[in-house]
């Protein structure tokens, strides 16, 4: 037996109305291709790696998750976290392919795949193998015992359970909801020996993603779920309504409105970085012009506004540029200070210049706090 989906009530309802205007909005504005959509795409999905995996205690910048992500060696994680980080990616690369997948069922086949992706190298932990007997999630510091998963005889059956529900169970329930009552079931069946909470994450954007809500990058509530504050609600959250052990007979209508507001606060914090990509981008192009840069340098610089640090490959690869051509327009940017060079040789990388630091600043200063639904 599963946890059931929850009855919901006016405001929960008024809360997805107002998920759905935004996805609408973002769906409109993703239809016309832009110069800066592969950067802001590949920006949300390093966030969103970074924010599941951080959860778990391994802790990487965005930018040197981008740099994992292209294959390249990072600047200052280390090789164990780096590990985490790239079969996470390699996990979340595999959902946005399923996503769009003409052909696709749920199965445990599929489920042990992903957890694979996700630790196959820590062999010791039997990765994408169905746990062999008990397990317990123990306080960090206290060591007491916060919750304890079915037994291990249940799971093969709670898992297969599982599987039938996503493919066929609350087919006329809202995208979110379902996404958020598998997210909870996964995460309370606690099939495998490890991975279970960064499995629950990403396949909760998955039933997002088959559902075609919006692609991964653009659905994910990993991020939102990744900072520390949301992070202590998010565990406080599962332990209320786990209450310490498997017994799926509990109300989970609390867990279902903390997802609704994730999503809703992630959705508000993506719409504006998508708007402002677009002015960011422009306001560049004015500047590259002014000063007689070649066009294809707004690219190098729009890396450097939204990013912390700039290497040279990413931008070499971003344009199809040769290695020289690309070294030299990094020069000129730093030349003309935009660019900052830290490092050297297979080390070096750029940050905002003084120029560009004041852009950034006058865009730092504008932003607004995001708006909570569920206080009106």
């Amino acid at each position: 037996m599963l946890y059931c989906t929850p009855a919901l009530e006016p405001a929960d309802k008024t809360v997805l109305a107002e998920i759905e205007d935004m996805r609408q909005d973002l769906k409109y504005r993703l239809a016309e291709t832009h110069r800066w959509d592969g950067q802001l795409r590949r920006q949300l999905q390093a966030r969103a790696i970074q924010g599941s995996n951080s959860i778990e205690g391994y802790r990487a910048s965005v930018e040197d998750i981008q740099s994992i992500m292209a294959g390249e060696e990072p600047l200052e994680t280390s090789a164990s976290v780096a590990k985490e980080i790239a079969g996470y990616q390699q996990a979340l690369t595999y959902i946005g392919a399923l996503s769009k997948s003409r052909v696709f069922r749920y199965d445990v086949g599929v489920l042990n795949a992903l957890n694979f992706m996700m630790i196959g190298h820590h062999r010791d932990k039997t990765p994408g193998v169905i746990r062999p007997g008990s397990i317990f999630i123990r306080n960090s510091q206290s060591r007491e015992v916060v919750y304890e998963g079915p037994d291990a005889e249940l799971v093969p059956e709670l898992l297969s359970e599982l599987v039938v529900w996503l493919n066929e169970g609350d087919l006329e329930v809202q995208s979110h909801v379902r996404a958020a009552m598998a997210h909870f079931n996964l995460v309370g069946i606690h099939p495998w020996r490890d991975g279970n909470g960064r499995m629950s994450r990403a396949l909760q954007t998955l039933v997002l993603g088959r559902d075609q809500i919006m692609t991964p990058e653009f659905s994910s509530i990993e991020e939102w779920l990744g900072e520390q504050r949301t992070t202590f609600e998010y565990y406080d959250m599962l332990g209320a309504v786990q209450r310490r052990r498997w017994s799926p007979h509990g109300d989970t209508l609390e867990w279902v409105r903390f997802c609704l507001r994730a999503h809703h606060m992630q959705a508000q914090r993506v719409r504006r970085r998508l708007a402002e990509a677009g002015e960011i981008w422009m306001l560049l192009e004015e500047q590259v012009d002014a000063a007689g840069l070649n066009t294809r340098c707004v690219s190098a610089l729009y890396e450097a506004f939204m990013s912390r640090r700039l290497r040279r490959s990413r931008y070499q690869s971003d344009e199809g540029l040769s290695q020289g051509q690309a070294a030299r327009d990094l020069r000129d940017l730093a030349a003309k200070g935009w660019l900052q060079p830290y490092g050297e040789t297979k080390g070096r990388y750029y940050e905002a210049g003084p120029r560009m630091a004041e852009l950034k600043a006058d865009f730092a200063e504008r932003v607004t706090p995001l708006r909570d639904p569920y206080r009106r």
